[in-house]
């Protein structure tokens, strides 16, 4: 699973043809012990994740999400993506 950004402890991954499960762009996000698939648009999907972080994760979708819908476009279709700038 390629990894998209890393940041505030938070690893974000894109895996590649990956749009059966949820059938929306999504990211992965581990954090700790946590993992959760969320939506672009920051819906949270599947799995769990602290509050405190997935407002900071929100808003890092928010700030990329015309590099995340690129990304993930070339993701569904088994292409390579680039990584995107964590929130500094």
């Amino acid at each position: 699973m390629p990894e998209l950004s890393r940041f505030q402890g938070m690893i974000i991954k894109m895996l590649f043809l990956d749009n059966d499960k949820h059938h929306k762009p999504h990211v992965h996000v581990y954090f700790g012990e946590f993992e959760a698939s969320v939506g672009i648009d920051g819906e949270l999907l599947a799995g769990r994740i602290p509050v405190k972080q997935l407002k900071i994760l929100i808003a890092w979708l928010i700030i990329h999400e015309d590099e995340l819908y690129k990304a993930w476009n070339n993701a569904v279709r088994g292409l390579k993506f680039d990584k995107i700038e964590p929130l500094r």
